[in-house]
């Protein structure tokens, strides 16, 4: 669905300032079906890769497909397959959020303007205000009304710019739960985000980007990668004795004494567990509970964005 080779972008420096490079040798692929997420700092330039792959602005190098057509070449067949909402859409206040996207289903030539913009407005509760100006409208309701233009053409591929960026608890829940929607229909969606969490929630793969692609790959996957997995027997109480009898065990990578608990890193907890589990009842030690640490996907973007893809020696989060 998306596929990049050596993707880059330079822009002028102003006066005599030397050229800056806000994209730089970007090679990723999407598929048909996959949520992507594409996670980075202001002004890594996320906004300038959907530009490109959205054809609003040609790649200074490299080469791009989007739905089987190169970026460039023939973009008219692009811009038909895909739908973009942008960080701050752009919308006519004084007109009707109904006018508003009759005029886009229009200007796209969508067949049955008005059914799908009856379908996209209820769909996303605002068919009651539909005949109020959008100037009247609050920052989610907005939000809600681009998610609908974008879609009015059914495009296969749909690009997401900080969907939920600014919108109360409430607005931003409803967002997620219509992209999860989208995710069942089996739609391709391209989402650049701030929240960590949404991304944790909504995407099957994730790509970290600070002007050049720093890794992609799964969430969990990225854990397992960077931290291993983490069990946690919790305790009626820790004796020296019990924590040195699980660091005998040649796969316990790690192991921690933290209050009542022993934090071990594992490669296999599933496996590995029932051993320490017997190993500690034989010892004496009254286990309450086993429970697994979770890194949260921040703790992944802040270590790769700070120190590149390396595996952080002898961290247990």
């Amino acid at each position: 669905m998306i596929k990049t080779e050596h993707l880059g972008k330079t822009f002028a420096g102003r006066k005599k300032s030397p050229p800056v490079a806000a994209v730089k040798d970007l090679n990723i692929e999407v598929a048909e079906g996959e949520v992507f997420g594409f996670l980075g700092p202001n002004g890594a330039g996320k906004t300038t890769t959907v530009r490109m792959l959205t054809t609003l602005i040609g790649p200074s190098e490299g080469k791009a497909w989007v739905c089987g057509y190169q970026v460039g070449k023939t973009d008219q067949e692009i811009r038909r397959r895909v739908g973009i909402l942008t960080e701050t859409p752009g919308m006519y206040d004084r007109l009707s959020a109904e006018y508003n996207l009759m005029f886009y289903a229009k200007l796209n030539k969508v067949p049955d303007p008005a059914g799908q913009v009856e379908k996209y407005l209820r769909m996303l509760g605002l068919w009651e205000r539909r005949l109020d100006e959008v100037g009247s409208f609050s920052k989610g309701m907005r939000q809600k009304l681009a998610i609908a233009r974008a879609l009015l053409h059914e495009p296969k591929l749909l690009f997401l710019d900080e969907p939920t960026s600014g919108l109360d608890p409430e607005a931003a829940k409803l967002v997620r739960d219509f992209i999860e929607e989208l995710k069942l229909e089996g739609r391709t969606i391209f989402i650049c985000t701030h929240n960590l969490d949404e991304a944790d929630r909504l995407c099957q793969r994730i790509a970290i980007f600070k002007t050049s692609l720093i890794t992609e790959d799964s969430p969990e996957n990225l854990r397992k990668r960077l931290y291993g997995r983490t069990s946690v027997f919790h305790l009626q109480e820790v004796q020296p004795a019990w924590a040195e009898k699980v660091k005998a065990f040649d796969f316990a990578r790690e192991v921690q004494v933290v209050e009542n608990k022993l934090v071990v890193r594992l490669d296999n907890p599933e496996g590995q567990n029932p051993v320490i589990i017997r190993s500690l009842v034989e010892a004496g030690a009254s286990i309450q509970f086993v429970g697994e640490m979770r890194h949260s996907l921040e703790d992944i973007y802040l270590q790769l964005i700070h120190n590149g893809d390396e595996t952080p020696g002898g961290k247990n989060g």
